[in-house]
């Protein structure tokens, strides 16, 4: 099936001609539809009936972004992370496993009392103070994706010290357990070179890159969550969307730059 720009939502034509074609294809990607190949800039220039330099324009975010990447005698592939959330959303990696079709399990290394002055920083409370912990291998179909390590004030761990994570969700025994969730939060992402320690607990390849996530989520005014999430690359991606247009800055000589 043809999808021209016309045919798309209604508040496409107050949007560049490439980001309307991006949007449909990050869309498209989301439902696993480019999993065996991704279609050459000709065949998306017929599909979306749009110029070639509008889809590599187009394209061309997607490669700066790692979702796709050009191999000589193959032409742009899928960059295979199995897992992809979107920036600026509250998520949980159980629920992001499972909706994969996979089952998650973990393998728990520590649950109990900890202090901790960092994570006591960021949630708030005195640096002596006793800490729930816990730190688990998050594994996805019975592979590791990730290294969790959680710390949650003393009042809100206490119900989870009894707690088998292996095959649960810390978000979903929290509610039940105290009536609180995270409703918004904070996270910081950025690249991590693994060292051999990390490389052995996740089985990781020997050229593989990690991600750090660093996450403190809130429950109305209260910090409730210091999270750190080593997380493997290859198996985990994030993707950003923004809306509105290109915002156009005037440069300091008087010409313009898009910001």
């Amino acid at each position: 099936m043809v999808t021209t720009v016309a045919a798309m939502d209604s508040t496409a034509s107050r949007r560049p001609l490439w980001r309307q074609v991006l949007d449909d294809i990050e869309d498209r990607l989301a439902a696993g539809e480019f999993a065996e190949r991704f279609p050459t800039d000709r065949e998306l220039v017929e599909r979306y009936e749009v110029s070639r330099q509008t889809v590599r324009e187009a394209v061309g975010r997607l490669q700066a972004r790692g979702v796709i990447e050009r191999q000589r005698g193959r032409g742009s592939v899928v960059t295979q992370a199995e897992f992809v959330q979107p920036m600026g959303a509250l998520y949980s990696l159980f629920q992001a496993v499972e909706g994969a079709g996979m089952e998650q399990t973990s393998e728990v290394l520590a649950q109990g009392w900890q202090t901790d002055e960092r994570a006591a920083g960021r949630l708030g409370v005195e640096s002596d103070e006793p800490l729930f912990h816990l730190e688990r291998v998050r594994l996805a179909g019975g592979t590791p994706l990730a290294l969790d390590t959680v710390w949650l004030p003393a009042d809100l761990g206490e119900p989870l010290l009894d707690v088998d994570f292996t095959r649960t969700s810390l978000y979903a025994e929290l509610e039940a357990r105290t009536g609180v969730l995270p409703d918004r939060g904070e996270e910081v992402i950025s690249p991590l070179v693994p060292d051999t320690d990390l490389r052995q607990t996740l089985q990781m390849d020997r050229d593989e890159a990690a991600l750090r996530v660093e996450r403190v989520g809130h429950h109305g005014d209260r910090h409730v969550e210091c999270r750190l999430t080593l997380v493997r690359g290859s198996r985990f991606a994030v993707v950003s969307r923004w809306p509105g247009p290109v915002v156009v800055t005037p440069r300091v000589d008087g010409e313009q730059a898009t910001s």
